[in-house]
């Protein structure tokens, strides 16, 4: 098979830090060759996203307030604690703008993949509301930014640790948008029920797994509920949000992927792309506190990007077994109606 092209961007904010938060540019300190390597990805600019485009997902009263907090920092914002620097407004203008960089690319070559490297998070984020670390949506800004392209449905999969609540939120009442979550239960931000949104349901699904689900539950997720529905759907583009804090190592989680298991998403995903969207997708990056873990799992996922054979990483399987999750995966197929 041709090599795949890979679009790329890589915006690592390093002016947007706070003390020793978790959310810190150190976290990409692992991946800091990738735009030095000569692999063949096409590497392009961050920009900042135009107004216009954060403006069709989040109340422009939201905009302008992070516009005018941002130089006041350095400031805790939100109590989780979301934070703003006086960058902060630039660096996640540039995190948008370089999310929107990659689809467009992405969407102009046919086959192509994309991973947008960029911080600060964003999926989290409101339409009214900057929390959990994010200050704008850029994976919804991306949705919508496909929508106006004319592509649709749009499928958002989101592998990130904790509920995307607000993605999730911004597209509740748009049918041309679905949005389908793993993450751990009964942690931040406290949303992600298998009953949310009821009146989205078989457009939205989420699948809370329970602490310590590794690799094997990962799989069995996706092979038996992600993959027939996904298919079913049909999406024109597949959006990802990218979240490593599902490693086993991560400090503010407590599930139990690791490398190989992220390798597996982007096996899937690819596949899914591939064969319903033209092979339109794209990763932005999300979550993810351990730096060696985001390391080894986002190397894993951009090899498989490139078509190539995905390292196993040093950091190996997750050290303790893994509760079962048949009985989640049958509710979720029932719920939704998956065949």
């Amino acid at each position: 098979m041709p090599t795949p092209t890979v679009f790329a961007t890589w915006a690592p904010a390093p002016a947007h830090r706070y003390g020793d938060h978790s959310e810190g540019p150190h976290r990409l300190r692992g991946l800091q060759h990738l735009p030095r390597q000569e692999d063949g990805t096409v590497w392009l600019p961050a920009d900042p996203a135009p107004v216009e485009a954060l403006a069709r997902v989040h109340d422009p009263r939201h905009i302008a307030y992070i516009e005018a907090i941002a130089p006041q920092g350095p400031a805790i914002i939100d109590y989780a604690p979301t934070y703003v620097t006086p960058t902060s407004y630039d660096d996640a203008r540039r995190a948008a703008g370089g999310t929107l960089a990659v689809l467009d690319a992405v969407l102009r070559a046919p086959g192509s993949r994309g991973f947008a490297w960029v911080r600060p998070p964003g999926h989290h984020a409101t339409r009214t509301q900057a929390m959990g670390f994010c200050l704008f949506n850029h994976v919804a800004v991306a949705a919508a930014h496909a929508l106006a392209q004319g592509l649709e449905p749009v499928l958002i999969v989101d592998f990130d640790a904790h509920h995307g609540n607000g993605t999730q939120a911004i597209w509740r009442a748009e049918p041309r948008v679905a949005y389908f979550s793993t993450h751990q239960e009964g942690i931040y931000p406290g949303t992600g029920d298998f009953e949310d949104e009821p009146q989205a349901r078989g457009r939205i699904v989420n699948v809370p797994l329970p602490a310590h689900t590794g690799d094997r539950g990962y799989a069995r997720v996706i092979e038996q509920v992600l993959l027939p529905w996904a298919r079913a759907l049909a999406p024109a583009v597949v959006l990802v949000s990218a979240g490593f804090d599902a490693h086993w190592r991560d400090p503010l989680t407590q599930l139990g992927l690791s490398a190989q298991g992220f390798a597996h998403w982007a096996q899937a995903l690819v596949a899914l792309a591939d064969e319903t969207a033209q092979g339109r997708l794209a990763f932005v990056l999300e979550g993810g506190y351990d730096p060696q873990a985001v390391a080894e799992s986002g190397l894993a996922v951009w090899e498989v990007l490139h078509g190539r054979a995905a390292p196993a990483g040093a950091l190996g399987p997750a050290p303790y077994p893994e509760p079962e999750v048949a009985d989640r995966v049958a509710y979720a197929r029932r719920l939704h109606g998956i065949g």
